[in-house]
Order: structure tokens, then sequence, then C-alpha cells
């Protein structure tokens, strides 16, 4: 009973600051695809890095929040020569941090390594690492089962995390905690 008060109150801490609406949330996607087509027009053969978090709930920002998107923005960028990065874009806003990394490298290659990144790093399950790229005038993605890899897990049960937020299997407040736990175990490395 005492944990489970301790990391209620942790999930309080961590999961403060401003509340966003849906609108808000989709005009950010609307913005966040222009700007991957902007960015792919310019660097038209290249793939395209698109890091957000995935945070449930109205608060999708917060000192914390920011610091778990930072230390994998940072790790991001050094395993990439200098000389493979064309052109990076970072907003930071009340929808959450969104960066932008422009490479010289094959798509699948890049989600591989990004895969990689989302199931090792202590915050990649926090994070949505996208990659983009140009077909014929077309913004196109890979997804994971392109490459044979098992979809996202879910947070809390580890079934796929696709099924569980299409069926609502858990509550906000039980993934906001489990976030919480993440966040802690981080800052503890």
């Amino acid at each position: 009973m005492v944990q489970l008060l301790m990391w209620s109150e942790m999930s309080k801490t961590y999961l403060k600051g401003e509340m966003i609406t849906l609108i808000e949330m989709l005009d950010a996607r609307e913005k966040r695809v222009r700007i991957q087509q902007e960015l792919l027009y310019k660097y038209p053969t290249c793939a395209l890095l698109s890091a957000t978090m995935n945070i449930p709930g109205p608060v999708k920002t917060n000192e914390q929040l920011r610091h778990a998107f930072y230390t994998v923005i940072k790790e991001l960028n050094t395993l990439f020569p200098p000389e493979q990065i064309i052109a990076h874009k970072h907003r930071a806003l009340a929808t959450g941090s969104e960066y932008y990394l422009v490479l010289n490298e094959a798509p699948k290659e890049l989600k591989k390594e990004l895969i990689e990144v989302e199931e090792t790093h202590y915050y990649g399950r926090l994070m949505d690492l996208d990659v983009v790229y140009l077909k014929e005038d077309t913004l196109c993605s890979i997804s994971r089962t392109e490459l044979n890899q098992k979809p996202r897990s879910c947070f809390i049960c580890n079934d796929e995390a696709k099924i569980c937020g299409r069926q609502r299997r858990h509550s906000i407040e039980e993934m906001q905690e489990t976030i919480s736990q993440l966040i802690e175990k981080g800052r503890m490395k």
C-alpha cells in the first residue's frame, strides 16, 4: 500500500504540466506532417527520423518529460557520423517535443537502428521514432512489421500496444503510473 501511494504521488509530480486539447494535438499532428513534407521535398533522397513521445493523457510535456526526450535525442545524434546528418529541426511545444533528423541513410536500415533504441534505451519505450521517406512524391513510413519485427508492446501488460489502446484495456492513470516509474528508473541510471 505504501509503495502504491509513493508511485501515485510520483506520477502526480512527473505528469504535471499544461493540459492540452484534442484539437491542439490534431493541429500539432498536421503541422508535423507539413514539416516532414518540407524536409523531404528539400532532401528527396534522404530518410527522415521524426521523433516524438508517446505520453497518454492531457499533459504531453513538462521538465521531466523534456529531460527524458533530450536524453534519447542526445544518444540518437551520437549514432550517426556528422557526414550522414543532412539537417535537423527541433520544436518544443505544449503538445510535446518534436525532433526531425534528415539522414543520408536507407529508410529500412535507419528503422532497424531506431527499433534497437526503442527497445534498449531506458526511455526508449516512451519514444515514437518514426522513419519517413518520399516515394513518388508521397510520404511513406517504415513499420516494424515490414522488417519482420514484433509490434510495440503495451506499457503495462506487454501485449500489442495498438490492441490495448484500441480496446482501452488500461486507464490513463494506470499508464501514467507506469510512465512515472520508467522516468524514475531512468533518472537513477
